[in-house]
């Protein structure tokens, strides 16, 4: 595995991401996988990175790689409960969750797409929304 230093062109949100080579990274960017866990951009890019440089033997170290993939586990699986019991709207996101905050449609769990200024202009209104830690295939786009 190797850790990312990645930043999101639109805003400038830098943010890490675990990969299992640079060609997995360029692989799922390509994609559309890889998106910004601040604003949801999708316009992804590497940040500058320190080079990798010991510890010292004073400080305390992070977690060990089993933790960390231990709580990146659950925290997939927590996202893939709250799917479960939401309605996916696809690129309708923006309209439907306007039409529920105001009284004009049906409460429900949603989850779908919205550009980084569509959601911006959710949060505008009052309307809490957030991305999702980890991307999401639509449900026409599986196999």
């Amino acid at each position: 595995m190797i850790i990312f230093d990645l930043k999101c062109t639109p805003h400038g949100h830098v943010f890490e991401a675990w990969f299992g080579s640079s060609e997995d990274f360029e692989d799922q960017r390509a994609r559309g996988l890889v998106s910004c866990p601040v604003c949801g951009s999708g316009d992804i890019a590497k940040a500058p990175m320190a080079p990798a440089v010991g510890a010292k033997g004073n400080r305390a170290e992070g977690p060990p790689p089993g933790q960390v993939k231990a709580m990146l586990g659950a925290m997939a699986d927590a996202q893939r409960k709250m799917l479960e019991s939401s309605e996916h709207v696809g690129p309708r996101f923006a309209d439907e969750a306007r039409a529920i905050h105001l009284g004009e449609a049906e409460a429900r769990a949603i989850h779908g797409q919205a550009t980084p200024g569509q959601a911006d202009e959710l949060r505008d209104e009052g309307i809490p929304v957030a991305p999702l830690p980890f991307p999401v295939v639509p449900p026409e786009d599986e196999n």
